[in-house]
């Protein structure tokens, strides 16, 4: 196998995908396993899993303990708190074998974040710079720039594409961009 320039691997790392990009870190005892696809610029951290037939873009955080598994794509600058857990079968059962054809997958969407300890039950989509908070446990789609927290999560306010909470008439306070409501949630102006 051989990776591509500029990636690096920590001695206790295990990456065993040909299919990383240039600059992608993947630190001690995280495991990429083969046919895992891992963008540019990506941030493996310790103890992370990243299963074969997941998809991260480029720009990816991948936090201590977060496991990824096949089925789950992450667009372009997304943030994965520690301990963010994918699911991918809704009916698992240690007795039956289910080949990839009958996993849901999931999507988060470009600039979202999930919180520390987040859930996301598979066949869900997160959209563009969502935010789900520490703990939630997401079970349905949410909305780009939707701020969801809970168990289950519900919206609780929109957020930018900065991170912060956006006012009531939908404009940023740190950076002053302005909002406005679409069919999937919210667009920036």
């Amino acid at each position: 196998m051989t990776l591509a320039a500029g990636v690096r691997v920590h001695p206790q790392g295990l990456c065993e995908s040909d299919e990383v990009g240039e600059g992608t870190r993947v630190w001690a005892f995280a495991h990429v396993l083969p046919g895992a696809r891992i963008g540019r610029d990506c941030n493996i951290c310790d103890c992370a899993f990243v299963e074969t037939g997941a998809t991260l873009g480029d720009n990816v955080t991948v936090k201590n303990g977060t496991l990824v598994f096949t089925g789950v794509t992450c667009e372009d600058d997304v943030f994965l708190g520690p301990n963010v857990l994918f699911t991918n079968d809704l009916r698992p059962r240690a007795a039956i074998k289910r080949g990839p054809e009958v996993l849901l997958p999931t999507t988060v969407r470009r600039g979202a974040t999930l919180g520390a300890g987040t859930v996301v039950v598979c066949g869900t989509e997160i959209g563009e710079h969502a935010f789900a908070a520490a703990g939630a446990v997401v079970t349905k789609d949410v909305p780009a720039h939707a701020f969801v927290a809970g168990n289950p999560a519900r919206a609780k306010g929109w957020v930018c594409a900065c991170g912060e909470r956006l006012a009531d008439d939908l404009t940023c306070p740190e950076c002053g961009t302005r909002h406005e409501r679409s069919g999937t949630g919210l667009r920036a102006l």
